[in-house]
């Protein structure tokens, strides 16, 4: 387990062609992430409103305490984005080293965000 566990928030808004307005796509990969990370410490799942990547859905964020944060789009398959959140997991800081990265974050990523600064008080 890692010390922080990685927040994968997923677009819920995201629509594929062709969907209605009763169940999107990416309501339709949270539900199937939801049933395969059930019980699982390392990462949890958040359903976001809007990522605002409209024309690359469906769009995913993988963040943690002190790490980058990873933004990718076109996720469909939840087995790659379960291995991507895992290797995110696994990095010291949140950058997945290039040949180590799932395609979802070789040609879906949209952007990477450095951590945000510690304030002091």
């Amino acid at each position: 387990m890692t010390a922080h566990p990685v927040t994968l928030h997923v677009c819920l808004a995201c629509r594929a062609a062709g969907d209605d307005d009763t169940l999107r796509a990416g309501a339709r990969l949270h539900a199937a992430l939801a049933a395969r990370l059930d019980g699982q410490g390392d990462v949890r799942l958040s359903g976001v409103e809007c990522l605002s990547v409209c024309k690359r859905p469906v769009t995913v964020a993988f963040a943690a305490p002190n790490k980058w944060t990873y933004i990718a789009a076109d996720a469909v398959d939840p087995d790659e984005v379960i291995d991507a959140a895992e290797r995110y997991a696994a990095s010291e800081d949140g950058r997945v080293p290039w040949r180590e990265r799932p395609p979802l974050l070789k040609s879906g990523l949209v952007a990477r965000i450095p951590p945000q600064p510690e304030t002091r008080r």
